[in-house]
């Protein structure tokens, strides 16, 4: 077993950077001052197949423990995936199969990778033990659970004021994941402020079964690009964290100001007294705060890619925004020679969610075909060799035949 760092200094760091609640904190920092390996629990669920920068808010804290010489466990939820967690959603997601969350799962190892020693990270999936109960053991485990107790979730109450529909399973979804910290005996478990009610019926089931509680870790949920909601690949204001350094700069560019201070407090290792420098520099009038975009842009990449991959991304991207160029590589998409609909045309390159969306951005006048400003939803495109679609500042596709 690894030597356990009882560091003070380290403990308190690990406790209190980037920490918004602890439950109970007094039991966590006994736990981490005994030198005793603790198992910290982080569950995923392969909903969608990447991760994005506010997955990587909790991921660092688990570095943490791992560089303070305790065992990550890492669960991919691939069983409870296909309910779907009902934390923050205010109608019922529709339901994952067995096959579309496998194959989201693929890519997890790789990117956790990028945060995590795999070597020294306890992975598992959650179908492990949830495929082997039978109904005997599943009316065992809801009976150590109230009606009551579930539908006090803001997300339920919120629902049923509003006679929306809330299914059994999404009910199940708490008590699963509480579950998952019996299988796992879990000292510790981490998630963003949003995962509360589930943590904590992590505790209440392991109190009921007889088990030592697990502290609970909350950390700060990240603010996506719209600067008002969490970061979500299904809001699609998120920078994902395998995404390429020049989306990556490109999208860091894109947030404003407000948040400059946040995503260097979130993302990067900067001290307090760093963090302070970074605070005065926003609040002087005299300095321009796209020089600290520039490098919080640069930073991030450098942990995901490499410092110079940071600094090819900023070339690149004044290239685009500054003197007007198109970039120098672009995704390529192979289409028929004939006309479309300019609203098929974009569906079809994959530069917008829905016709909707693409009526908005045309007469928002952000989109462009070979530099030619769209003005007509209803145009047809006669689709040529290298023609060059442009969907806001930073969406480009050109087309092969």
């Amino acid at each position: 077993m690894e030597e356990i760092n009882t560091d003070p200094k380290r403990i308190k760091e690990l406790l209190s950077r980037n920490v918004e609640e602890l439950i109970v904190e007094k039991s966590l920092e006994a736990k981490l001052e005994s030198g005793k390996q603790l198992r910290i629990k982080y569950g995923a669920d392969p909903s969608r197949p990447d991760l994005h920068l506010g997955h990587s808010v909790p991921i660092r804290k688990l570095k943490e423990f791992q560089e303070l010489g305790h065992q990550v466990v890492f669960i991919i939820g691939d069983y409870t995936a296909t309910i779907g967690d009902p934390s923050g959603k205010s109608k019922t997601r529709p339901a994952l199969s067995i096959e579309e969350v496998k194959e989201n799962a693929k890519s997890y190892f790789d990117q956790v990778g990028q945060i995590l020693d795999l070597e020294k990270t306890e992975i598992h999936y959650n179908s492990e033990w949830f495929s082997k109960l039978n109904f005997e053991d599943i009316l065992k485990l809801t009976a150590k659970f109230t009606v009551a107790r579930i539908l006090e979730r803001d997300e339920f109450a919120k629902r049923l004021k509003e006679g929306a529909d809330i299914t059994v399973t999404e009910m199940l979804y708490p008590m699963m994941q509480a579950y998952d910290s019996i299988m796992t005996e879990a000292d510790v478990e981490i998630g963003g402020t949003d995962q509360r009610f589930n943590l904590l019926a992590g505790r209440e089931l392991q109190k009921k079964s007889g088990k030592p509680e697990q502290d609970v870790m909350l950390c700060p949920l990240l603010v996506g690009l719209d600067g008002a909601n969490k970061m979500s690949k299904s809001l699609d204001n998120y920078i994902g964290i395998s995404e390429n350094a020049h989306s990556m700069f490109g999208k860091i560019m894109s947030i404003s100001d407000e948040m400059i201070f946040y995503y260097f407090k979130l993302l990067t290792e900067k001290t307090a007294e760093e963090l302070k420098l970074i605070e005065e520099t926003l609040a002087d009038k005299d300095k321009n705060p796209r020089d600290l975009k520039v490098r919080l842009a640069k930073e991030v990449i450098a942990v995901y890619h490499t410092a110079e991959e940071a600094e090819a991304a900023e070339e690149e991207f004044n290239r685009v925004f500054r003197e007007k160029q198109k970039p120098t590589e672009m995704p390529e998409i192979k289409l028929e020679a004939k006309e479309y609909p300019i609203l098929d045309l974009l569906t079809a390159a994959g530069l917008i969610s829905s016709k909707n969306d693409g009526r908005r951005l045309i007469e928002q006048g952000g989109v462009r075909v070979n530099d030619e400003v769209q003005t007509d939803v209803q145009k047809i495109i006669t689709v040529e060799r290298g023609m060059i679609l442009q969907v806001g500042k930073r969406k480009f596709v050109k087309i092969v035949i």
